[in-house]
């Protein structure tokens, strides 16, 4: 079995460049542009694509890997931070409910005066009425009483002017 040398095209090198001196032009070069005619020509083999691959991805996956443990300890420490926030949220509204809360027992408490003062002003005005209808209650008796006794100083008046007055005497 003998190994015959690849076949390169025009244009393509076959050896070192450095082989060439200043101003020597490569043999068997046309004035052709270097890539054409260089994807149909080239054999490219399974295995050497496989390895590519494999050097590629040992290359970059480590990298990769390491970016992607390091994004899931970032999204694990913002859950955590969430929850820590949504907590001290919560804390915080919970002080805004607290201050809610004794702002309306302090409300209740003025409110509360307010009705102790408005009911100690009934009890006062209930105890002035009751007086000030005691107090009528003897006018009108009295006054009840000072016509009657005009009414009987009338009458006891009429009678002795009745009886003062002459009589004419019978005559029997």
């Amino acid at each position: 079995m003998s190994v015959s040398e690849p076949q390169f095209p025009d244009g393509v090198l076959a050896g070192p460049p450095f082989a060439l001196g200043p101003g020597e032009r490569m043999p068997g070069l046309s004035d052709i542009s270097p890539d054409e005619g260089l994807i149909e020509d080239l054999n490219v083999e399974d295995k050497a694509v496989e390895q590519l691959a494999e050097g590629l991805l040992s290359h970059y996956l480590p990298d990769l890997q390491r970016s992607k443990q390091a994004l899931q300890e970032l999204t694990q420490n913002q859950v955590v931070l969430l929850d820590t926030l949504e907590q001290e949220i919560s804390k915080f509204k919970e002080c805004h409910s607290m201050l809610d809360i004794n702002a309306l027992f302090t409300e209740a408490k003025h409110y509360h005066a307010k009705l102790v003062n408005i009911r100690k002003e009934m009890l006062m005005l209930h105890e002035k009425t009751s007086k000030l209808k005691k107090r009528a209650l003897k006018l009108q008796q009295k006054r009840q009483k000072e016509e009657l006794e005009r009414e009987q100083q009338r009458e006891k008046e009429f009678e002795r002017e009745k009886q003062l007055t002459a009589k004419p005497a019978k005559r029997t």
